[in-house]
C-alpha cells in the first residue's frame, strides 16, 4: 500500500510540475470539444479560504486542556491560596502583565497581590478562554475591576463599565454595541497570533527542512492531532525546547502553524497536493478543513483527475466521491484533457458504466474509448471489445456512426471482427426500440398536487399526488424521456393553485384551491395557517425565511405579504406589493427578490418587472417585451428566464403566450429566445443541471391539457421533448429534491 501511495504521489507532483512549467514556458494548449472557460486551473490566483467558527473552536478546545491541565505552563495565585493552572499565551492575549513577563522571560508561576482576589481572577481566566464572564454582576463588580487594572485586561474592564452603566441607568441611549463572545474570542486570537509572529512566549522551536519555527505547542496541539499526541502522550519531544522534522518542508509547515493561529489558509493549484499531503501527515485538522473545501469548490475539468488520484493514494473517501461525482457530470469535457488518457483501465470502465455518467450522446463515450486506446495501442487494443460494450450504438443518429466509421483504428485486422458487430448493432432496428441510456441527476424534479382531465374530457381531478423524476433517458437520436416515480401524497386535502418551497432540506406545501371556488389557507399537518388565504401566488425562500407573496384571495388579487419562520412556526404581515397581483412568478437570486408579470384588479396581465424587500418595498426594472401571466420563471446563472403562460391581447382577450425572453441583470434589458412548441399556461417549472425545464400546463385558448415536459438547453438553445407528466398537469408546483437512493434504485 505504501508502495502504491509514493507511486501516485509522485505522478501527482509530476502532473503539477509539469503544469507550472508549461505555464511558465506560455504555452498554451487546446483541445478538441474542450470549452476554455477563461484562465488555466493553475494561472488562477491563490485564494485564501477561512474557517469561520475557527476561533470559537480553539479556545472551547483550549478551555478543555485548561480544565484537564493539559500543557498549562503558567499558576497564577492570590494571597489567599486560590490557584489556577493556565497556558501563558492565551492570559497574554488578555493581560498586559502576563505579555509584559513573557517578553522579559517565561515565569511558570505568578503570585499577585492583595488587591487581587480569587473572585476577580477567576473572571480574568474565564474571560480569558471563554469571551465572557457569566458571573459578573454588581455585587462583585469592585473585585473584578481591581483584578483587571492590576493585570492590565482592558477588555474586562470594558465589561466592567458595560456592568456599571446597566446598574446606574434605567433608561435613555445606549452608549454603544457590546462587542459579542465570538468578537472577543476573535481579538484573543489575533492577540496570540501576533505573540507568534513577535516570538513571544514560544515554548518550541521546530526544525524542518529549510528553516527553523518558533512556535506556542499548546496551539500546535489544538489545530493538529500528530502534535497533540507528541506533546502529550509521554514522548520524549513533550520536553523538548527543540524537534527535529526532517520529513517537513519548512515553507508547508509554516503555511500550516500560520492557519493554527488564524483560520486561514491560502491556497493554489501550484501547491494544493503537497499541502493537503502535509495536513494529512500531521492530521491538521482545521487545515484538512479547509483544503478539503478548496479542492471540491475549486475543482474543474483539468484538475478533477489529479483530485481523483489523490484521493485514492491518501483514501479520502469523502473527496474521491466527489471528485468522481465531477469526472461523471463533465465527461464530456474531461475526457478531452491530456490525464484522462493516464486512466487506468478499471476506472474508465468504472465511469462509463456508471448511471451517474452525463452525456449529450453515444458519440461522446465513443470518442473517449478511442483517444484512451490510441494513448496506448499496444497494450490497449485488447480491451477495445470490453471497452466498446458501454457503447450504445443503436441510440446514435446516421450522422454520428459516419464518425464512427471513419476511424482509421478500424484499419487494424484484430478489430475487423469486433467492428463488424458493432455495425449490426446499430443496424438492429428491433435493438433500438428497447435500448436507452439512463442517467440519474444528483437531485431529483419532484411534481406536486394539480389537477388534471379525465380520461373521458367530462370533469377535472384534484391531486395529492407527488411524483419525482428518477432518471433521464436517451433513446434513438435525440428521442429523451424522464422515467418517473410515485414519491407519496399530501396530507388532505388535494390542491392546486398552491405553492411550494424547499427550506433546508424539507418541502414546505401552501395555500391553492381544493375545489374550483373553495381556498386552502392552511399548509399541512402541523404549520401554522397563512394569515390570508391565496390561490396563484408566488413563495420564496429569502434569509431562511418563506415569503408567501400577493396572490388571488376571495375574488381578487391582493398586494400583501407574509412571512413565516419556521423556528416559531409563525406568519407575520411585512410591505404590500405596489398594486394587487396573482398569477405572477418571484424568485430570489443575488440576495434579492425579482418579481415578474401576473394579472391585475382589472385581469390584465402586466409586463412589470421590480425588486421587492421586505423593509423597504418595490424597485421597478425594465418591463418585459410582453405582459404574461401564469408563466413560468427561473434563475439560471444570473440571468432570469420566462417562458409560457398567457396574455391579454388589443380585444382584452386572453390568449397562449408562447415567446420566451431572457433578463440580465448586468445590461437592465430583455432578450427573446427560442419559442415554446405548445402553450404551457400554469405550468411546474425548475432548474435541473443548467437546463430550464417546464413542465405540463395547458391551453387557454382551447383547455386543452399540455401533458409533455420540455427542457430549454442555453448550450444549444433549443427546447427538447422529455417525455410525458406523469399525472397531474395543470397549476402544479415542481421542486427539486434530494432524494434518499433506496427510493431510486
Amino acid at each position: 500500500m505504501e508502495k502504491r501511495r509514493r507511486q501516485l504521489w509522485d505522478r501527482i507532483r509530476w502532473w503539477v510540475k509539469a503544469e507550472v512549467r508549461n505555464k511558465e514556458e506560455g504555452e498554451e494548449e487546446e483541445e478538441d470539444g474542450v470549452e476554455e472557460n477563461g484562465e488555466d486551473a493553475d494561472s488562477k490566483e491563490e485564494d485564501t479560504y477561512f474557517k469561520d467558527d475557527y476561533p470559537i473552536h480553539v479556545f472551547l478546545t483550549l478551555n478543555e486542556f485548561r480544565s484537564s491541565f493539559i500543557l498549562t505552563d503558567l499558576t497564577l495565585r492570590t494571597e489567599d491560596g486560590t490557584s489556577f493552572c493556565v497556558h501563558s499565551p492565551v492570559l497574554a492575549a488578555t493581560s498586559s502583565l502576563i505579555c509584559d513577563n513573557l517578553k522579559r522571560i517565561q515565569r511558570w508561576s505568578i503570585s499577585l497581590g492583595p488587591e487581587v482576589e480569587h473572585v476577580g481572577l477567576e473572571a480574568i481566566v474565564e474571560f480569558a478562554y471563554t469571551g465572557q464572564i457569566p458571573f459578573l454582576n454588581k455585587d462583585n463588580l469592585d473585585k473584578i475591576k481591581a483584578a483587571a487594572q492590576t493585570l492590565g485586561a482592558p477588555r474586562v474592564l470594558n465589561l466592567c463599565s458595560e456592568e456599571e452603566e446597566k446598574s446606574t441607568k434605567t433608561g435613555g441611549h445606549k452608549k454603544s454595541e457590546s462587542i459579542s463572545t465570538a468578537q472577543q474570542m476573535m481579538i484573543s486570537l489575533q492577540s496570540i497570533k501576533q505573540l507568534w509572529m513577535d516570538r513571544v512566549g514560544c515554548d518550541v522551536t521546530l526544525e524542518a527542512c529549510g528553516g527553523l519555527l518558533h512556535v506556542h505547542r499548546v496551539i500546535l496541539a489544538v489545530s493538529s492531532d500528530y502534535f497533540r499526541g507528541m506533546f502529550t502522550s509521554g514522548m520524549k519531544e513533550s520536553h523538548q525546547p527543540f524537534v527535529t522534522l526532517p520529513f517537513l518542508l519548512a515553507s508547508e509547515l509554516e503555511v500550516l502553524i500560520g492557519c493554527s493561529y488564524s483560520g486561514a489558509l491560502p491556497m493554489s493549484w501550484q501547491y494544493i497536493f503537497e499541502l493537503t499531503g502535509t495536513a494529512l501527515q500531521l492530521q491538521y485538522q482545521p487545515a484538512l478543513s479547509l483544503c478539503y473545501n478548496f479542492l471540491c469548490q475549486e475543482m474543474n475539468p483539468q484538475t478533477c483527475l489529479d483530485v481523483v488520484s489523490f484521493a485514492e493514494a491518501y483514501e479520502m473517501a469523502q473527496l474521491l466521491e466527489v471528485a468522481d461525482d465531477f469526472v461523471l457530470r463533465h465527461f464530456q469535457i474531461v475526457a478531452c484533457t491530456p490525464k484522462f488518457t493516464d486512466l487506468s483501465a478499471k476506472k474508465l470502465l468504472m465511469y462509463l458504466n456508471s448511471n451517474s455518467l452525463y452525456v449529450p450522446s453515444e458519440l461522446v463515450i465513443f470518442k473517449a474509448v478511442v483517444a484512451w486506446i490510441q494513448a496506448k495501442p499496444k497494450i490497449r487494443l485488447r480491451l477495445a471489445h470490453e471497452l466498446m460494450k458501454t457503447v450504445q450504438f443503436p441510440l446514435m443518429t446516421f450522422k454520428e456512426f459516419k464518425e464512427v466509421r471513419s476511424q482509421t483504428m478500424w484499419s487494424n485486422p484484430n478489430l475487423a471482427e469486433l467492428y463488424e458487430k458493432i455495425f449490426e448493432d446499430f443496424c438492429s432496428s428491433e435493438t433500438a426500440q428497447h435500448q436507452f441510456r439512463i442517467y440519474m441527476p444528483k437531485e431529483s424534479l419532484v411534481v406536486i398536487g394539480g389537477d388534471q382531465i379525465s380520461e373521458d374530457l367530462s370533469s377535472r381531478n384534484i391531486s395529492r399526488e407527488l411524483w419525482f423524476g428518477n432518471s433521464l433517458r436517451n433513446h434513438i437520436g435525440v428521442k429523451k424521456a424522464l422515467e418517473w416515480r410515485k414519491l407519496g401524497e399530501m396530507p388532505e386535502p388535494a390542491r392546486f393553485g398552491h405553492e411550494v418551497a424547499v427550506l433546508k432540506g424539507r418541502l414546505y406545501v401552501f395555500g391553492g384551491k381544493k375545489y374550483y371556488e373553495q381556498f386552502i389557507i392552511n399548509p399541512p399537518k402541523c404549520l401554522a395557517e397563512m394569515q390570508e388565504k391565496r390561490s396563484s401566488f408566488s413563495v420564496v425562500v429569502f434569509n431562511e425565511k418563506i415569503y408567501a407573496i400577493g396572490g388571488h384571495s376571495d375574488t381578487d388579487p391582493t398586494d400583501s405579504v407574509e412571512r413565516y419562520c419556521p423556528s416559531t412556526n409563525s406568519w407575520n404581515f411585512t410591505s404590500p406589493l405596489d398594486l394587487p397581483l396573482s398569477g405572477h412568478v418571484a424568485k430570489v437570486s443575488q440576495g434579492q427578490i425579482f418579481i415578474t408579470g401576473g394579472g391585475n384588479n382589472d385581469y390584465l396581465c402586466v409586463a412589470s418587472l421590480f425588486l421587492y424587500h421586505p423593509e423597504t418595498g418595490s424597485t421597478y426594472l425594465a418591463n418585459m417585451a410582453s405582459p404574461r401571466a401564469h408563466h413560468c420563471m427561473e434563475i439560471l446563472g444570473e440571468c432570469l428566464y420566462v417562458a409560457g403562460g398567457v396574455t391579454t391581447d388589443d380585444t382584452m382577450t386572453i390568449v397562449d403566450l408562447l415567446s420566451c425572453e431572457v433578463y440580465s441583470p448586468v445590461a437592465n434589458c430583455w432578450t427573446a429566445f427560442a419559442s415554446l412548441p405548445v402553450p404551457h399556461v400554469g405550468a411546474g417549472s425548475a432548474i435541473l443541471e443548467e437546463k430550464f425545464y417546464v413542465l405540463g400546463g395547458y391551453s387557454q385558448e382551447d383547455y386543452t391539457d399540455t401533458k409533455v415536459v420540455h427542457r430549454y438547453d442555453p448550450a444549444i438553445q433549443k427546447w427538447e421533448n422529455m417525455g410525458k407528466m406523469p399525472g397531474p398537469n395543470n397549476d402544479i408546483r415542481a421542486s427539486l429534491l434530494c432524494l434518499p437512493m433506496h427510493l431510486r434504485m
